[in-house]
């Protein structure tokens, strides 16, 4: 089993920034991959952000492309996203996860969440 914990998000304005935080603990070796999505009311769970824990290598959906970063500190099974440049349409829940998925961008294929944290974009 892994828990998965996740720390920050809030209000924030456009154009602010914020750091989302996801830390990993329980048998995390076979974690592939480390991801966010996030859900909006009445939408789809929607890939954010990713990392494969072996190289550090992140994948970003279109939409944050050059917004978001993500990072691991894999000493402590973290993961981080730093969102900049914030838009009301990113207002959501997000989410960690964790697994070995084919498709990073498949959600249904993680084998681990976290519980959700609000991020609110609003003027």
């Amino acid at each position: 089993q892994v828990q998965l914990v996740e720390s920050g998000g809030g209000l924030v304005q456009p154009g602010d920034s914020l750091r989302l935080s996801c830390a990993a603990s329980g048998r995390t070796s076979g974690n592939q991959f480390m991801s966010w999505f996030r859900q909006a009311p009445g939408k789809e769970r929607e890939f954010v952000a990713g990392v494969r824990m072996t190289t550090g290598t992140p994948f970003f959906a279109d939409p944050v492309v050059g917004r978001f970063t993500m990072y691991t500190e894999n000493s402590k099974n973290t993961v981080t996203l730093r969102m900049t440049s914030l838009k009301p349409e990113d207002t959501a829940v997000y989410y960690c996860a964790a697994g070995a998925p084919q498709l990073i961008r498949d959600w249904e294929a993680y084998d681990y969440w976290g519980q959700g944290t609000q991020v609110t974009v609003s003027s």
